[in-house]
C-alpha cells in the first residue's frame, strides 16, 4: 500500500488534491489509523487511464493546474478543471475566501460535483454566467479530444452584480467580459495538450 505522500509524487498533484480523491471515491483508499493508504494497482489505473483506451483522455494535472494558477489570479476568480461527471481533476485554485473556507468539506464538494456534472450536460456555443446553489456566477467552457468532449474548465466565485457582500470576487463589466473571453481560450490549449502529450506530462 502507498502513502499519500507517494501518490502526491506519482500522480504530481498536492495532498489536499490526493485527499479529495480518496473522499470523492475516485482513488480507492483505507484508514490505517490517522493515515490514509492506496493500493498501487488504484494509482496505476489513475496513471493509465489517459492513454490506455480504458476511458477519456483528461488533461495532464500537473499542467493544467500551473496553467489554472496563472490564470485564475489574473482573471480574479476561482478556477477548476472537472470531468464530464463534474468530479475535479484539479484543486479549487485561488479560491474566494467565501469558498476557501468549504474547499476540505466533503458535502461542499458533493454539491459543488453535482452542480458542475448539470453544467457538463449543458453545452453552450459560447460561455456565459449562472448562479450557482452557492449564489454566486459561474462560466464553463468544455474540453475536447479530437471530436469527443473529455472535461470542462469552470471560473467561479463571482459576486452577482447587486451582491456587495465580502467573500466573494467583484468584477466589473469588463472584468467578466476578460473572464468568458478566457475560458474557450484556456480550453483550447488543454484540447491542444490532449492532442499532443508531448507538450505536458501528468
Amino acid at each position: 500500500m502507498l502513502n499519500a505522500k507517494q501518490v502526491e509524487e506519482l500522480l504530481g498533484v498536492d495532498a489536499s488534491t490526493v485527499y479529495r480523491m480518496a473522499a470523492d471515491g475516485r482513488l480507492p483508499a483505507v484508514r490505517v489509523g490517522r493515515q490514509w493508504r492506496f493500493p498501487p494497482d488504484a494509482v496505476d489505473r489513475l496513471l493509465a487511464a489517459p492513454g490506455d483506451g480504458s476511458g477519456p483522455a483528461q488533461p495532464p494535472v500537473e499542467v493544467t493546474t500551473a496553467l489554472l494558477e496563472a490564470m485564475a489570479p489574473a482573471l480574479g476568480v476561482t478556477m477548476v478543471v472537472t470531468d464530464l461527471r463534474g468530479r475535479p481533476l484539479t484543486r479549487l485554485v485561488h479560491p474566494a475566501p467565501a469558498l476557501a473556507e468549504h474547499v476540505d468539506d466533503p458535502r461542499f464538494l458533493a454539491s459543488c460535483t453535482r452542480e458542475w456534472a448539470r453544467y457538463a450536460q449543458t453545452p453552450h456555443l459560447a460561455p456565459r454566467f449562472e448562479s450557482s446553489a452557492q449564489g454566486f456566477l459561474c462560466a464553463h467552457s468544455l474540453v475536447r479530444h479530437g471530436s469527443e468532449l473529455v472535461a470542462m474548465v469552470l471560473a467561479g466565485g463571482i459576486a452577482p452584480a447587486e451582491d456587495t457582500a465580502s467573500g466573494l470576487f467583484h468584477l466589473d463589466a469588463a472584468g467578466r467580459r476578460r473572464v468568458l473571453e478566457a475560458l474557450p481560450r484556456i480550453a483550447a490549449v488543454l484540447s491542444r495538450l490532449l492532442d499532443h502529450p508531448g507538450t505536458g506530462g501528468r
